[in-house]
């Protein structure tokens, strides 16, 4: 990656820390930044040049919408596909006060999806019957 990418990402680490101390590693041509094991955001760029894209969850999704946001949709073998992130409002790139609400949904999105994940998996210390 191009240094000004890493540079970027730092940048998004930066404005993301309201919701914790953020890390961001390389993944899938672009990074992913997480924050206490948990994956808030993502850099991609989809064809427009790098953007963050913030993990969102069902009851947050008609919030990014309502700001104009860009839902994360990308192409394979000729079909659409989608992932549960949107780009981050314009406005919230400009500072870490605009992108605090923000950082907050992301985290809380990613705590429901976790959630919802081990729920998923059976106990397996359970005794079964």
């Amino acid at each position: 990656m191009k240094k000004q990418d890493n540079e970027f990402a730092h940048y998004c680490c930066e404005l993301l820390a309201t919701a914790g101390p953020c890390v961001a590693k390389r993944m899938f041509g672009g990074y992913g930044i997480s924050t206490e094991g948990l994956t808030i955001a993502i850099l991609a760029d989809l064809g427009k040049g790098q953007k963050l894209w913030l993990k969102a969850s069902q009851e947050t999704a008609e919030q990014f919408e309502a700001a104009g946001c860009e839902r994360f949709i990308y192409l394979v073998n000729g079909v659409t596909k989608s992932m549960s992130y949107f780009s981050a409002p314009e406005a919230a790139m400009e500072s870490v006060h605009e992108m605090e609400p923000w950082a907050r949904m992301a985290l809380a999105a990613a705590l429901a999806a976790r959630q919802a994940k081990q729920k998923a998996i059976p106990n397996r210390n359970s005794k079964r019957h």
